[in-house]
């Protein structure tokens, strides 16, 4: 991919720690709500404690059962995330010229892609914090930003990071924001980029080749 205005390396490592630190699977609410604020930050912070205990399994650092346990995290990555959403919203545009099975294509490579950065980078929380510092509700209350910053020990400044969820029956997160910059936002300037140059399957194989690629550095890391 293109490298982004953030470079991508940068961009994909402080996002996957924030990641790692500040999402998890939601917890499921009613769809009604009286104060959405509160359903989005708890689900959340509820989900927080659920990745960091397989973190913090000692069956994730076991070679004997890491495989399980990273199928484990891998199926709360998939619950975390509305793929579909996070996959029309970062085409953009260009997404209505995608065929349905295009469409479905795409939302699986991304799917992979965000999942296979996301174990890239697991091992870097080292019992972190992360402060809730406040959500902004949408005009017609199914869309909450929860905003957090996250103390890493490898740096002298928290990092600011922002969810934005959607009410979807559950509250399920659609992009995050990290010191203002948007995951969504990020990859569409690339994927544009990309697809200014071909079209949707020359970008699906792009997206795919790049999730192997971090699939196979995973494996050569954990050996």
């Amino acid at each position: 991919c293109h490298t982004p205005k953030i470079p991508f390396k940068q961009f994909r490592k402080t996002f996957v720690c924030a990641l790692a630190l500040g999402l998890a699977l939601f917890l499921t609410a009613p769809a009604a709500q009286a104060d959405p604020a509160a359903d989005a930050r708890t689900s959340l912070k509820g989900a927080i404690d659920q990745v960091l205990e397989l973190i913090k399994d000692p069956a994730f650092s076991n070679p004997a059962t890491r495989e399980s346990q990273i199928e484990k995290i891998d199926s709360k990555i998939r619950e975390i995330f509305d793929f579909s959403e996070f996959s029309s919203r970062t085409v953009g545009k260009n997404w209505k010229n995608f065929t349905d099975t295009q469409k479905t294509q795409f939302i699986d490579a991304f799917a992979q892609l965000l999942r296979a950065t996301y174990i890239d980078k697991i091992e870097s929380y080292n019992g972190e914090e992360v402060k809730y510092l406040g959500e902004t509700v949408g005009t017609k209350g199914d869309k909450v930003e929860v905003a957090t910053s996250i103390a890493l020990k490898t740096q002298e400044a928290p990092i600011k990071v922002s969810y934005r969820m959607l009410e979807k029956g559950r509250w399920v997160v659609y992009d995050v924001v990290i010191e203002g910059v948007s995951l969504v936002q990020n990859y569409r300037t690339q994927f544009n980029e990309l697809l200014q140059k071909g079209d949707a399957d020359a970008l699906i194989a792009k997206v795919n080749a790049r999730a192997q690629e971090l699939r196979e550095q995973n494996k050569t890391a954990a050996n």
